[in-house]
């Protein structure tokens, strides 16, 4: 028999936590003991876990890890800089799902689909993509290691699960209110959510671009290795409660056809493709939540480019887009005996 592996969830209560212990509790992960960690009002809180209730630590000073688990982390921006390197000094392996380590040229930042030879290098602390890259990046790699990938323009389309339980309870809330002609009050987004849009996720750049924009440009370029990728997006928040969309628009070196990237993609392990118009079959994020894989559709030439095509690509931000890509991680780490 192998080894098991011990495994702490900082943030187990909070959406992409809970995520977690659903997909741990669904694969065939070596698990041994799971401690689960969240902020002093969850301490003592109670979550089933397969066949049996697990009380949940209060995360403090006294908080320790031990050499050889996992740490999964998927709190706040403070937690995980401060919290991921005592993992590591204790000999711990952090997975962490915050903006802190991505663009740490020591931290490796991985999707297992696309560099999974990455996770060879790192000082025990390993990081995630943000949600709505890894759909895009998903979708373009296996393409690229064809035909590279020169120039592409992205437009998200953001659940508001990207943004925590907070939001997704507000989207609730203040959709009821608009339905019963109720004032609404937002208190987490900074506009009205409920039949809305809001092109604003993360905090403006003197560019003119938001941080999650950024985001995108500067993970896609690390996890590909193509730090000369040519790439634009625009974020926006959407009435949507789980799945983050995006309509790309790719320049290749050379033409491709959309018959082509369908078959190409086709052999991309963790995406499936839906795609025939002519019978309205195209990705959706309501259809989308709670499955693993990423969704492609819409694929088609892009008429004003002669190497370009759009297509539409769809993901559970929870599963994929977070817990999912971590756990897939560890496995990883497992596999290759980097633990």
């Amino acid at each position: 028999m192998g080894r098991n592996y011990n495994v702490t969830v900082v943030g187990a209560t909070g959406m992409v936590g809970e995520e977690l212990l659903r997909i741990l509790a669904e694969r065939s992960f070596p698990l041994g003991n799971l401690r689960l960690i969240a902020s002093a009002r969850s301490a003592g809180w109670k979550i089933q876990f397969r066949d049996r209730d697990i009380a949940v630590e209060a995360l403090s000073e006294r908080t320790t890890f031990q050499k050889g688990e996992f740490v999964f982390i998927s709190a706040t921006d403070e937690i995980s800089r401060k919290y991921a390197p005592l993992a590591a000094q204790a000999g711990a392996l952090a997975i962490d799902d915050s903006g802190v380590w991505r663009m740490n040229p020591e931290v490796p930042l991985v999707v297992p689909e696309i560099n999974p030879d990455d996770v060879t290098s790192h000082n025990g602390i390993l990081a995630i993509p943000n949600c709505s890259t890894t759909p895009v990046v998903m979708a373009l790699w296996p393409i690229h290691k064809h035909n590279p990938v020169k120039r592409f323009v992205a437009a998200t389309y953001q659940s508001v699960s990207g943004a925590g339980r907070a939001a997704f309870e507000e989207l609730k809330r203040t959709t009821a209110a608009s339905l019963a002609g109720e004032a609404v009050n937002p208190n987490v987004h900074r506009h009205r959510i409920a039949f809305n849009l809001i092109p604003d996720i993360g905090s403006p750049s003197k560019e003119g671009y938001t941080s999650e924009e950024l985001k995108l440009v500067n993970e896609t370029r690390k996890i590909m290795h193509a730090p000369d990728m040519q790439i634009a997006a625009t974020c926006v928040r959407v009435p949507v409660l789980v799945s983050h969309s995006a309509a790309v628009f790719a320049e290749f070196s050379d033409p491709i056809s959309p018959e082509e990237f369908r078959k190409i993609l086709s052999g991309q392990p963790g995406v499936v493709i839906e795609d025939d118009l002519t019978h309205r079959v195209y990705p959706r994020p309501y259809e989308s939540s709670g499955k693993d894989p990423v969704f492609v559709g819409r694929i088609r030439r892009d008429l004003s480019h002669p190497n370009g095509i759009a297509f539409w690509v769809v993901g559970d931000n929870l599963r994929k887009g977070a817990a999912l890509n971590a756990l897939q991680i560890a496995e990883l780490l497992i596999a290759r005996g980097h633990v």
